[in-house]
């Protein structure tokens, strides 16, 4: 007679070791864990920015902390042809991007984790240890920003730990015992507290204050003028031209490009909000939203460019801004001989440089602007505060949610574009655009109104000229002048006849410097080269 007897372990179940569970499933588990992990993270974060425990919710988010290392790495190369490919989409691209590295980094440490789980831990503590790096060199940032991100990779250790650890108790023959069924459940738990936890991170009004002071401070920018105000003069006749194809005179908010390396927008709030004038000055100051408004203020239209903005883009917009002259704010401070750079902080780390003797100029029109277009600014384009200069790129000068200006030299210090390859005075080169007609597009026979923008900031545009497959240049009409620091829509009608043809523009400046023909790319200091278009008369 046969006694039956309990099933012996195998070695390999003897020994504990949980290769039951297949690579793809280990890999949905280091999803899962990972994804708990930064969840987590992001409601420890939001819940310190609703108690005001941490600088901000912003300021203490993983995400946006692996978000600027991503950045801090990413090729020069492959950032402008994300902007050259997606524009002022680069944010979801560079979203994306994270998104698909971090899914690849949480399976190979799930893998990992089958045979080697002290390595894949690891592995999960080097990630937090990066993203708490990246959190605390953050500008402003304080050390409890890092919290969130130690208790989240704690939770994930924990949890990689408990799912992928071997049951010691399980069997050959227990194919659903024990150890698949804790699997289970650890990572169906794991997913579960990811999910919950982002929900509840997006939850919490975290940026309650800053909303609130939005709104506060859009009545108290409502009632500016007077004699504090200096304002614009009105525009004058002609300064639009007629030709719907052309972009209009003003950018709406809504349309002005917006390009800077902030995975999640700045919310500031202007009650608590310090702008601190540092370094090589006899007279340090800090300003408060409050100050700044009760300062003299001036009133302009000006051009902003991006210097990303490639032959023919559409990174560059026309605005009103209001706000207080940079000169004055800098003279006050009193620079010491021997600066000649002013590198401006954002409140999520960018640092900018401004040649300090560009901002000093009187008549340059430099602001710390508080509105734009008649409304206070919106969050994504600089609240509460952002410098505008006319006739400088954006990547030396245009620093949106700045905190700080520290007056310097060139030879101490690098800003943030300058380390990537980018000049270091940035002045804004003639260029032009065609608005109409587009490239590849058929037209009909007959009068056709070609029209487009033409910009140089600070120096202005004297003439823009047409040219139809290569033969005589031909003069287009050009709106009124509004200032120096503003672009001018042009219009050329031109008698279209069947066949294909090549439509080129050049501007001229108010010196009579000629655009130049020469090509280049955006890189070191922005693009040349004339803007064209192919087109297919019927």
């Amino acid at each position: 007679m046969t006694i039956p007897t309990q099933a012996q372990p195998t070695a390999e179940a003897a020994s504990g070791a949980p290769s039951r569970i297949g690579r793809i499933a280990a890999a949905l588990v280091g999803l899962a864990v990972v994804a708990a992990a930064v969840g987590l993270a992001e409601l420890v974060a939001a819940i310190g920015s609703y108690f005001n425990a941490v600088t901000s919710a912003t300021s203490a988010s993983p995400l946006n902390g692996l978000g600027a290392t991503f950045i801090q790495f990413t090729p020069e190369w492959l950032k402008q042809f994300a902007i050259a490919q997606f524009g002022t989409n680069d944010k979801v691209a560079l979203r994306v991007g994270m998104g698909i590295t971090l899914i690849i980094l949480a399976a190979v440490i799930g893998v990992i984790a089958r045979s080697k789980p002290l390595i894949a831990q690891a592995l999960f503590v080097v990630l937090g240890v990066v993203t708490v790096i990246a959190i605390l060199t953050r500008t402003g940032a304080g050390p409890a920003d890092a919290i969130p991100t130690i208790l989240g990779i704690a939770a994930g250790v924990v949890l990689l730990r408990k799912v992928l650890s071997p049951d010691k108790d399980a069997t050959v023959a227990a194919d659903t015992g024990p150890n698949r069924r804790r699997f289970v459940q650890l990572a169906t738990g794991s997913a579960g507290l990811a999910v919950a936890s982002g929900v509840l991170s997006r939850v919490i009004p975290t940026s309650a204050a800053a909303e609130a002071s939005r709104k506060s401070a859009a009545a108290e920018t409502a009632s500016i003028g007077g004699a504090s105000l200096d304002k614009m003069k009105a525009l004058p006749a002609g300064y639009q031209l007629d030709n719907a194809g052309v972009v209009s005179f003003v950018t709406p908010n809504t349309d002005f490009y917006r390009i800077d390396t902030a995975i999640t927008v700045p919310r500031l709030d202007a009650n608590t909000w310090e702008l601190k004038i540092t370094g090589m000055v006899e007279n340090p100051i800090t300003i408060t939203y409050k100050d700044l408004l009760d300062r003299p203020l001036i009133e302009r239209m000006i051009t902003l460019t991006c210097v990303s903005n490639e032959i023919g883009g559409e990174l560059v917009g026309n605005a009103k801004w209001q706000g207080a002259r940079l000169a004055d704010i800098l003279a006050e401070a009193k620079p010491m001989a021997g600066a000649d750079m002013v590198m401006s902080r954002s409140s999520d780390g960018m640092e900018i440089g401004s040649p300090l003797a560009v901002l000093l100029e009187k008549d340059r029109d430099a602001i710390l602007a508080v509105t734009m277009n008649d409304e206070v600014l919106p969050f994504e384009h600089g609240f509460p505060v952002r410098m505008v200069v006319p006739g400088l790129y954006g990547y030396v000068s245009a620093t949106k949610w700045v905190v700080e200006l520290e007056v310097t030299k060139y030879s101490d210090q690098k800003a943030y574009w300058t380390n990537r390859g980018w000049g270091e005075m940035g002045p804004i080169k003639t260029a032009n655009r065609i608005d109409t007609p587009k490239s590849f597009q058929k037209l009909p026979a007959g009068k056709f109104a070609i029209g487009g923008i033409a910009w140089h900031q600070h120096l202005g545009i004297s003439k823009v000229e047409v040219q139809i497959d290569g033969g005589e240049w031909m003069e287009a009409k050009i709106s009124t002048e509004v200032t120096i620091d503003t672009w001018r829509q042009w219009s050329y009608v031109w008698d279209a006849t069947p066949g294909q043809h090549t439509i080129k523009s050049r501007a001229t400046d108010s010196k009579g410097e000629v655009q130049t023909e020469s090509v280049a790319g955006v890189l070191p200091d922005g693009a040349t080269g004339y803007d064209s278009r192919f087109v297919t008369v019927t």
